[in-house]
């Protein structure tokens, strides 16, 4: 026969913690910790993504005060005579400048698997090929602008002197303009590419090479078969990072060429700029930010719906 101790006797009795009270705890946790995250993103993209729409619907030329008009400002973008043409090239503009994403990929991956070699001094390398991503692209950029100055004292126009060719015009050529951004654009983003593709590929298990050794594989069907399937996920995420950051690129036009010439460079996000803070347009800079949010939006569903699909997630 057990006898109950004296002091356990005296001590009150323990109430049972329901399910809910302790998800209501964990709950306003969680929120407690997220609550400067949301403070900033609510203040700083989540109202003006929305004071934006709102604007979008309004004719509001500084410093007139504003007027709603519905979606005049929309209608005025595609059908008028003098600022549709201006938007349409601009939106070609958008995507002839995307095109340096998959030749960016296409170069980072080469130089990844190279990198992946176990080669004396591949870190020096590694780290080269890395510090351009951390260098301020304003800074590269007027770099860029010596390179591809179009007199003799130009570095490009020098080698082509020294080469009996003759020099170019580059960023004054409206035909060479955008593929002289792409061309500064694929070196500016390789580094990044590189460490994440190099990243993916040491990430692979090295007994898939192994067996695919053993079964007679030389290293293209080891790349066919093994590398590229399993870097699925590591090609969705730069291919869907790079398409949206090279859709809103600003900067390096804004430097280099500021959308010329003859309106050659000047992408949805530089026409943005141009209706907003040079010609005081607010109401279809607004309009074209929410097109722009649009064709974003549209991009991305489409690369999850029939891109993602493709991917194989180990």
């Amino acid at each position: 026969m057990t006898t109950e101790s004296p002091v356990l006797s005296q001590l009150p009795p323990q109430r049972k913690s329901h399910w809910w009270r302790r998800w209501g705890e964990q709950t306003a946790a969680a929120y407690l910790f997220l609550l400067p995250s949301l403070v900033i993103f609510i203040t700083f993209t989540f109202f003006p993504a929305i004071y934006s729409m709102v604007v979008s619907l309004f004719r509001w030329n500084m410093p007139m005060k504003p007027s709603f008009v519905g979606f005049e400002n929309y209608i005025y973008l595609f059908t008028d005579a003098i600022e549709g043409p201006l938007f349409w090239k601009s939106f070609f503009n958008t995507f002839y400048f995307a095109l340096g994403v998959p030749i960016n990929l296409f170069i980072s991956l080469l130089i990844a698997l190279l990198l992946n070699k176990r080669l004396s001094g591949v870190g020096i390398f590694r780290t080269t090929f890395f510090l351009p991503s951390i260098t301020s692209m304003a800074a590269v950029s007027v770099v860029w602008l010596w390179l591809f100055h179009p007199a003799e004292y130009g570095l490009f126009n020098s080698w082509l002197i020294d080469m009996g060719l003759p020099i170019q015009r580059w960023l004054r050529d409206p035909i060479l303009a955008m593929p002289c951004l792409i061309g500064m654009g694929v070196w500016y983003g390789m580094g990044y590419n590189i460490i994440i593709f190099l990243a993916g590929v040491q990430a692979i298990p090295q007994t898939y090479y192994e067996a695919a050794r053993i079964d007679g594989a030389n290293p293209f069907a080891l790349f066919r078969h093994v590398t590229w399937p399993l870097l699925g996920p590591t090609l969705f995420y730069v291919l869907s990072v790079g398409m949206i950051n090279s859709l809103k690129a600003f900067t390096e036009i804004d430097v280099m060429t500021q959308g010329g010439p003859l309106g050659s460079t000047t992408t949805l996000a530089y026409n943005l700029y141009q209706n907003a803070f040079q010609f005081f347009q607010l109401g279809k800079a607004s309009a074209i930010a929410v097109l722009l949010f649009i064709m974003l939006l549209l991009l991305t569903w489409i690369q999850f719906r029939f891109i993602d699909r493709k991917v194989h997630y180990e």
